[in-house]
């Protein structure tokens, strides 16, 4: 191989390399691997119908806890 070659391998083999390192430390930077249920979620419910069921239940607790919280509201005499 001529020396031109290797060059252009090392550079392109470079620059592929910082690309993937840049993407690694966007994801990171905004959150992209934040899901911090998503295996716990994953080994509980083993099919589509019980992981819908759970997010139901979860937006139900949601929705409790806000109606609890406006329900606690008293405004001031």
């Amino acid at each position: 191989m001529s020396d031109n070659i290797i060059i252009l391998m090392l550079g392109v083999s470079t620059a592929l390399g910082a690309f993937g390192l840049a993407a690694l430390l966007w994801g990171v930077k905004t959150g992209q691997f934040d899901d911090q249920h998503k295996f716990l979620d994953a080994a509980r419910y083993d099919n589509e119908e019980d992981l819908r069921d759970a997010a139901l239940i979860e937006e139900k607790k949601k929705e409790a806890l806000k109606k609890k919280q406006k329900k606690d509201y008293r405004p001031v005499d």
